[in-house]
This record gives structure tokens, C-alpha cells and sequence, in this order.
């Protein structure tokens, strides 16, 4: 995945004592993506406008806010996240990247 005419940060996101890190991109229509690698363990985050995590590469398991049952996705496959809501997130080996697009 390339992104051509953005604006990238160059100080990095960093969540749950690094093992979450991410960096963010605008592009020119303003949208806010941020590209990122989660490291094993078990996380979970809000959101707050909704979201399109596309993973990359590796895997996670998913369990949105409300959902009782995991998913698994893999590099190449995507989930959406609404609004004022929230996601777990396991990554259980190896690194799992990816894009997430705020979709509002």
C-alpha cells in the first residue's frame, strides 16, 4: 500500500508501553490515517469516530465492543470499527501492521 501526497508526524504514537506503536499520516483531502505495529499481548481502544483497520501483515483476533465472539484477520483483510464504540485486539505472535483509516 503506497500513500502519495501526505503529510507524515514524525514523533510516533506509542500505546500500552510501546508494544502498540503508530505514526500519523493526512492526506490531501484532509483524512487522518496512521500506520502502525502491534506487538503480542491483549489491547483494547475506543473510538471515537469510526474506523477501517486494514491489516498488512500478521494476524489479530477481534472482538468489536458488544461482540462476544473473536474474529481472526489477516494480512489483506479489514474490519470497521463504528463510532463511540471500541475493539479488543490479541495479537498472539509475531508483529500484526496496519492501516487504519478514520472513516468521519
Amino acid at each position: 500500500m503506497n500513500f502519495n501526497n501526505v503529510n507524515a508526524s514524525a514523533i510516533a504514537n506509542i500505546y500500552f508501553d510501546g508494544k502498540v506503536i503508530s505514526h500519523s499520516l493526512t492526506d490531501d483531502s484532509g483524512a487522518s490515517i496512521t500506520l502502525g505495529l502491534i506487538y503480542p499481548g491483549d489491547y483494547h481502544f475506543n473510538t471515537e469516530s469510526p474506523e477501517k483497520m486494514e491489516i498488512t501483515s500478521g494476524s489479530c483476533d477481534v472482538a468489536l465492543d458488544g461482540e462476544s465472539i473473536n474474529k481472526t484477520y489477516t494480512g489483506g483483510e479489514y474490519f470497521e470499527v463504528p463510532g463511540d464504540s471500541g475493539f479488543s485486539i490479541t495479537v498472539r505472535e509475531g508483529i500484526c501492521q496496519y492501516v487504519c483509516t478514520f472513516l468521519a
